[in-house]
């Protein structure tokens, strides 16, 4: 990179990173050219190259504001197309292993959509500078240039397989999980950047309801998560509202625990999660799908910025960059804050060092957050796999990162202001340092915590609209 204006970009990959960052991109170059090998749909349509896109997610508030101020209107889009907006944690039933979440005033919010209509809307819109084009089923082979600078990317079409190659001041990857960017860095002379991975053998299986009349509108989001006190494989599941009148529900589970891979196993496997209240809510819906199921929830960092030298003219973002284990929902919000990121960085001109080391390393602080809520999370299931030399991660000894996360769970559920913070840290709003700040501490010192809850915080109304009998979801009296 330098400080004049450069003729041409590639970014490899149209995915939600790819994309944002091909808008950005358009702003600070004559051109941009989009390499993907997927045909990109012009309706909310699943695609191979997006393969968790079946699953539940969520755009939290961080990145829905920082895409809308790359992309105004695209809020409004999305909610004119039946997404729902929901204010947490007020909207969202959450079940914890230490009990029920009180419905605390909203303090940040979330959008939830399906997945294929959260990227067309995104995509539509930031592609369409006329300086953008777009070379569908189109895959890349290799980069030229040399160990100081890469000057472009081979490209291969999937029809026909001609190979083209196209020169670029800047080549960006953003292919995802499946990046060849190890073998590409080789074939110039580069070593491959340190990696860390936080494995737990995440797994999901997802099926699409009808939701009840009114539900989607005026029936919160569910969320059951794992009793992360007991030693055993986590168990998870979460409904959510999504456009067409639907439910979308995604049940998960860590390395060792068995995933329902059939229609018939679905509902057993939600009534077996610590608390039956998503079976009963799925008992008499209509399922719309067959069940969808894949593995792909590990966390994965790379360091470029490590390396002694980074060529001029390659930077990596998104999955390529920086994977998590998409059941909380910063994947999308990380593409966001890695574009914004980029924008910023190419503004600055005549910076000292300025150049595509110093752009990576921007990125990398960027995601920084929603790396370490991830992996230092998903480090604590059993048979969690672990290959990371992060001293947040190997550093801190176990049994006391669990008390310290149980404390905090434990105070976030009953307390208004501690819930304020980790809403905010959860949703990006705020670092993750925050957690350890004076101000959380006596939050969770304070003596104003709400008192426990034995039931699912619904209303009477509520429970109307999907037709559930409060006795059903509450727990049995004890027996004398």
């Amino acid at each position: 990179m330098t400080t004049t204006r450069p003729a041409h970009a590639v970014v490899l990959g149209a995915s939600m990173a790819g994309t944002l960052a091909a808008h950005v991109l358009a702003r600070h170059v004559e051109t941009v050219t989009v390499v993907e090998r997927d045909a990109l749909p012009d309706v909310p349509q699943h695609r191979k190259g997006v393969p968790q896109g079946r699953h539940a997610h969520l755009l939290w508030s961080n990145g829905a504001r920082l895409i809308e101020d790359l992309l105004p209107g695209t809020v409004d889009r999305l909610l004119a197309a039946g997404a729902r907006r929901l204010g947490f944690p007020e909207d969202l039933v959450t079940l914890t292993g230490q009990g029920w979440q009180h419905r605390f005033p909203a303090t940040q919010f979330a959008l939830l959509a399906s997945r294929p209509l959260l990227d067309l809307t995104v995509r539509q819109h930031a592609l369409a500078p006329a300086n953008v084009t777009v070379l569908q089923r189109t895959e890349a082979v290799e980069l030229t240039g040399d160990d100081r600078r890469v000057s472009g990317v081979v490209v291969r079409a999937l029809d026909g397989g001609r190979q083209t190659p196209l020169e670029a001041d800047l080549v960006i990857d953003a292919t995802g999980r499946g990046s060849r960017l190890k073998q590409w860095l080789a074939a110039l002379g580069v070593p491959a950047p340190h990696k860390d991975v936080v494995d737990a053998g995440v797994a999901y299986a997802t099926r699409i309801f009808r939701a009840p009349p009114g539900a989607t509108a005026r029936f919160p989001a569910v969320n059951i998560a794992a009793d992360d006190r007991v030693r055993e494989p986590g168990r998870f599941g979460v409904v959510y509202p999504i456009e067409g009148g639907r439910w979308i529900v995604t049940l998960s589970c860590t390395r060792g625990a068995r995933l329902p891979a059939t229609e018939d196993e679905f509902l057993p496997f939600a009534r077996d999660l610590s608390h039956p209240l998503i079976a009963e809510l799925l008992r008499d819906s209509e399922p719309l799908t067959p069940v969808f199921g894949s593995r792909s929830g590990a966390n994965r960092r790379l360091y470029p910025e490590r390396l002694e030298q980074w060529p001029d003219g390659l930077l990596v973002v998104g999955d390529s960059l920086t994977a998590f284990n998409p059941i909380y929902g910063h994947g999308m919000s990380s593409a966001a804050r890695g574009a914004t990121t980029l924008g910023r960085e190419l503004a600055r001109e005549g910076s000292p060092g300025a150049g595509a080391g110093r752009i990576q390393q921007a990125i990398g602080a960027a995601v920084d957050d929603p790396w370490i809520l991830a992996a230092s999370k998903d480090i604590d299931y059993v048979n969690c796999r672990v290959q990371a030399t992060d001293p947040r991660l190997t550093g801190v000894d176990t049994d006391q990162r669990l008390r310290f996360a149980d404390a905090i769970t434990a105070a976030s559920i009953r307390s208004p202001r501690a819930s304020e913070i980790v809403t905010d840290v959860m949703s990006l709003n705020a670092p993750q340092t925050e957690l350890g700040s004076n101000r959380f501490l006596m939050a969770m010192r304070a003596d104003e915590r709400r008192p426990e809850l034995t039931a699912p915080p619904l209303s009477t109304d509520e429970l109307a609209v999907v037709n559930l009998d409060a006795s059903v979801i509450a727990p049995a009296p004890a027996r004398s």
